[in-house]
């Protein structure tokens, strides 16, 4: 019988293999998880067997190995495995998009841009697309090959995404002078400084928006305000920081926090345990 997709992607995410081809790489489980809290670079995620869900903000996305997902920003999300069994894991594969291979694409292929602002999305995989990440992966039995064809086909899997329904995810990103590109800049100005008090006025004067604009932009493109993504910001640095073994009243104030009472209120509310109790639990998982 033909190897699957699946069991191909299996096969390398559990090798010493798995991460031969640049911006490109696996995962798999054989058991559901929690909600795990993370920072997404803008990608392409394929869920080749189970099922995954996604919190970005106030939205909720699930998808399998029917639909991709697709982000265009950097974006604080948490994500969690909901179908994985020993006899069935579960197998993703993830891209990062190539923002210079993905310019040159849209100079290439110009279309119509329309007003959305939006960041991320999931949409029905096609056959073609589903063929381009065969030939990606198969690249991983032949690794001698990587360097000359894998760029072909990571172009190949843009292309697609370019031709399909959220394609325009990507043109905005790419474009500099859309509504995208001007919540990016507020974007990179919140990660350069998450642990300082930001004013809306530089925000709004970074983006180039009005204060109402920015707002309704921001939150259309990350399903949040700027203010909430500078706490998921702040709390997932602070968690890697106590991960690393700072105690929590010094990891509150290294983000930003003035209150190491309200600092602990929040990380419960987000990652679901009290920091402590959080960081020890993820210590004693990682040995």
């Amino acid at each position: 019988m033909p190897e699957t997709l699946a069991d191909l992607a299996y096969r390398h995410a559990i090798s010493t293999c798995r991460d031969l081809i640049p911006r490109v790489s696996l995962h798999a489980a054989q058991e559901t998880s929690w909600p795990i809290p993370t920072l997404y670079s803008p990608m392409l995620g394929m869920v080749l067997r189970g099922s995954k869900r996604v919190t970005i903000g106030e939205r909720t996305l699930s998808y399998n190995a029917d639909h991709y997902f697709i982000a265009s920003i950097d974006v604080p999300a948490a994500s969690a495995i909901v179908e994985a069994s020993p006899e069935a894991p579960y197998v993703a594969a993830r891209l990062i998009i190539d923002q210079d291979m993905l310019a040159d694409l849209v100079v290439d292929i110009p279309t119509e841009m329309d007003g959305r602002t939006e960041a991320f999305a999931i949409e029905a995989v096609t056959p073609e697309l589903l063929d381009a990440w065969r030939r990606m992966l198969q690249l991983l039995d032949a690794p001698e090959e990587i360097a000359t064809l894998a760029p072909l086909v990571e172009r190949e899997i843009l292309f697609r995404i370019l031709q399909g329904p959220q394609g325009r995810l990507l043109r905005q990103a790419a474009r500099a002078d859309s509504r995208i590109a001007q919540v990016r800049h507020a974007i990179a100005y919140l990660r350069a400084n998450f642990a300082r008090s930001v004013r809306i006025e530089d925000l709004v004067e970074i983006a180039g928006m009005s204060a109402a604009t920015l707002h309704r932009q921001f939150r259309a493109a990350t399903a949040m305000s700027p203010l909430q993504y500078q706490k998921a910001l702040r709390l997932q640095e602070a968690r890697r920081r106590l991960v690393a073994d700072a105690d929590a009243v010094s990891a509150a104030y290294a983000v930003g926090y003035e209150s190491a009472s309200q600092f602990s209120r929040e990380y419960t509310r987000m990652f679901g345990r009290p920091p402590g109790r959080d960081a020890a639990r993820l210590r004693a998982s990682a040995k």
